[in-house]
């Protein structure tokens, strides 16, 4: 089993980030154009363990994909967990976690994604995995830092002068 983690704190609410975060119409704001992604159907506005929610997207070369992902758990406020039903991968979870804090240098929330993935074809898949998925999920997280910095601004670093 492969995974990928990635932190980062904004300077908002709880409140705020959760509903964000919670709401699958956001997600194609913070995924990367050249993935093409888009929801199918209604986006649901309330996320429930056992939603099962549709997306188009074109993770390689352009090859459209049609990706299923369940809600499996929630924790209003704390985090919540998709895993693939159906997709390019053999296995897909997404740890999505939300924390208050706060320190000298302000206060806001750190949001913690943790994906455990498996590519699946053995040798083949491992270097898939080492060559393209690797990198492409890193550069999907470093966009959406991005995104995110510019629509709620940045954290200031603790001990940071200025």
């Amino acid at each position: 089993m492969r995974w990928f983690s990635e932190t980062q704190r904004l300077p908002v609410s709880l409140d705020e980030a959760w509903s964000f975060f919670s709401s699958p119409a956001n997600l194609a704001a913070i995924t990367p154009p050249d993935m093409g992604f888009q929801v199918l159907g209604e986006a649901p506005e309330v996320m429930r363990p056992g939603l099962l929610v549709r997306y188009r997207v074109r993770p390689l070369l352009g090859i459209p994909v049609t990706w299923v992902t369940e809600i499996t758990r929630v924790e209003d406020g704390r985090l919540f967990v998709d895993e693939q039903r159906s997709g390019p991968y053999a296995f897909w979870q997404h740890q999505h976690r939300f924390r208050e804090v706060a320190d000298e240098a302000g206060r806001g929330v750190e949001m913690r994604d943790i994906v455990h993935y498996e590519v699946g074809f053995g040798l083949f898949g491992d270097l898939v995995d080492q060559l393209v998925v690797r990198r492409r999920l890193a550069a999907i997280f470093a966009y959406r830092r991005r995104v995110l910095e510019q629509r709620f601004g940045t954290m200031p670093v603790a001990g940071a002068d200025g």
